[in-house]
């Protein structure tokens, strides 16, 4: 399980619908991430994706 309280000052965030995000403030809880894309030749920004996203639980 992740450490929301942490905040990796190198990797912003502004996705709080992800269990990786810091509880408090817009950067990820992770040391590090894996930027990828779903598109075989990404053109535009859109095009990527963080891979270690994971929806938080609405439990």
């Amino acid at each position: 399980m992740v450490d929301n309280s942490y905040a990796n000052k190198s990797i912003k965030c502004t996705v709080t619908s992800c269990e990786n995000h810091n509880n408090s403030q817009n950067y990820c809880a992770l040391d590090s991430i894996t930027v990828g894309t779903h598109e075989v030749n990404p053109t535009e920004c859109k095009c990527t994706d963080c891979e270690n996203f994971v929806a938080k639980c609405t439990c």
